[in-house]
């Protein structure tokens, strides 16, 4: 039984393969997108998919992992993905950038909203972002709520889970860690 949903969930997801470009990792967009978790129903007349129990979301360099997650898709075959962490637990993503070394950046919230036709990924509540060169972390943002567009890679924070900022709605935090400095050069004829 396990066998068969496995098959028919990745049969009935396939269709994340068809994603768009992207300057996260380009590579992605070209991958199947593997999905398991511990139960699965599919509505193929609404084009729903409910996912619950370790809930592990794989598309090439792509990773998300919740307690549940609810898949829909558009005509076009578009999917946007809602990912629920389990109580006192977060969801999360981890995906590698585009450019030179080994880029990543990885993110988590009590909800993650995922739309692969956007390639936006939004975190609300207890959210944090975090790009990293390798192991060394470059950048971290907190916040009620963090967007993060991966095409353009660029990410806004906001202090409230609704996804704007307002008057009494706390801050938001950012720490950016200081890029190596190159060695200075000698001034012509100054050897």
């Amino acid at each position: 039984m396990k066998n068969v949903l496995l098959l028919t969930l990745l049969s009935t997801v396939c269709s994340l393969a068809v994603m768009g470009p992207a300057h996260a990792e380009k590579a992605d967009s070209e991958k199947e997108a593997v999905i398991t978790a511990q139960r699965g129903q599919v509505d193929d007349v609404k084009q729903v998919r409910t996912l619950t129990g370790d809930v592990v979301l794989v598309k090439g360099t792509l990773t998300m992992k919740a307690g549940r997650a609810l898949i829909t898709e558009d005509p076009q075959g578009y999917q946007f993905i809602t990912f629920w962490a389990d109580p006192g637990k977060l969801a999360t993503f981890r995906q590698k950038r585009d450019g030179a070394g080994d880029l990543w950046v990885e993110g988590e919230a009590e909800r993650v909203e995922y739309d692969n036709k956007t390639e936006v990924v939004k975190l609300f509540s207890k959210a944090k972002l975090t790009r990293l060169e390798g192991t060394k972390v470059t950048d971290v943002a907190n916040g009620a709520f963090i967007s993060y567009d991966s095409r353009k890679e660029v990410f806004k924070m906001e202090n409230s889970d609704s996804g704007t900022s307002t008057p009494d709605g706390g801050s938001v935090r950012m720490v950016i860690q200081p890029k190596p400095k190159a060695p200075a050069t000698p001034a012509p004829g100054k050897n």
